[in-house]
């Protein structure tokens, strides 16, 4: 029985679950980033997200001596699964699948200590390893995390962690390794959307690298490509191909998993999300997002950014503590707020 509580002081229940609430929305922004890397789904994140808190409401927290390393290892073996259920889900995707993009105007880094694996191109390219070789990379990459910690994690030896990683690192390619900087990728995208609107093919092509590839998630919808198109001619072809596409959008530039992009707007109404990935030899992937459901949860994330609580975590807070709370992507976890 819990002795008597002063008419100032909050019954031991309440400062204990106030405790872990706290504790949560400061972990927050790394398990969203490790989820999300992990999954290259926000949505899939925020779920992630979800299930975690329910786990650390539920667990007796006085024997949990870190808190963050609870959380880390919480989310990533959720994250795990899910992305383990994911793959076969996206087996009857119609098209080329990429990441869904979010907003990273407030948060660069999406929770992480560094930006790695935050790009969508370098995101894709994850996708294609096991769950856990993706999830030894970003953990070691992203949140520097040692080898005996993801070992932890991961229920591995250290020896086979760091082997993990490092095959994680040979499946990267040079185009991924070697990105430009944030000025010059601006630069480019500016340089590859004023050609595209002019018709200039010949501009373009001097852009593209010669096995430039130009990938559109549509999942089926009409008028998004089904198939990778490769080849720099092919790629400025079909950016300047529909000679009504580009007069009846308007441009809206945004920032994107640590990148500029652009959103097209018809009629008023967003459609499509176009970014760019990069190198010193010029653009290698031009990847187009035209699916509703990564549109709305990219405008989701920015609506989330741009409307910070009144006190920092009071949003997260009442959203965690509301019994039966889903995940609606709104709440992006990596705007500092």
């Amino acid at each position: 029985m819990y002795p008597e509580a002063s008419p100032t002081e909050a019954p031991p229940a309440d400062r204990n679950l106030a405790e872990a609430v706290t504790t949560f929305v400061e972990l927050r922004p790394r398990l969203f980033g490790i989820a999300y890397r992990v999954l290259g789904s926000a949505t899939e994140a925020e779920d992630v997200v979800q299930e975690a808190w329910l786990r650390w409401q539920r667990t007796d927290r006085s024997a949990v001596v870190s808190p963050a390393a609870f959380l880390s290892s919480t989310t990533t073996r959720l994250a795990i699964n899910v992305a383990q259920s994911a793959r076969v889900r996206r087996e009857t995707y119609i098209g080329p699948w990429l990441p869904e993009p979010i907003d990273t105007s407030l948060d660069a880094v999406a929770g992480a200590e560094r930006a790695e694996a935050l790009e969508l191109a370098l995101l894709l390219v994850l996708q294609k390893l096991t769950p856990t070789e993706r999830t030894a990379y970003v953990l070691r990459e992203a949140f520097e995390y040692g080898y005996s910690e993801i070992a932890e994690i991961l229920r591995l030896t250290p020896v086979n962690a760091r082997k993990i990683v490092s095959r994680a690192r040979k499946h990267l390619t040079d185009d991924e390794r070697d990105s430009v900087d944030v000025q010059e990728h601006r630069r480019l995208l500016d340089a590859f959307v004023a050609a595209a609107q002019e018709g200039d093919v010949a501009s373009l092509e001097a852009l593209l690298t010669p096995d430039a590839v130009s990938l559109s998630d549509g999942n089926g919808l009409r008028g998004a490509a089904r198939v990778p198109v490769i080849g720099r001619a092919r790629v400025a072809n079909l950016s300047t191909a529909a000679s009504r596409f580009w007069p009846t959008v308007e441009i809206a530039p945004v920032q994107a998993n640590g990148r500029a992009g652009v959103l097209l707007y018809r009629d008023g109404r967003p459609a499509t999300f176009m970014t760019i990935a990069a190198t010193r030899r010029g653009i290698h992937r031009v990847l187009w997002v035209f699916t509703p459901d990564k549109i709305a949860g990219f405008l989701g994330s920015r609506a989330a950014c741009a409307r910070p609580p009144a006190r920092p975590g009071d949003a997260v807070a009442r959203e965690l503590t509301q019994e039966g709370s889903g995940s609606s992507g709104s709440s992006y976890a990596a705007c500092r707020g």
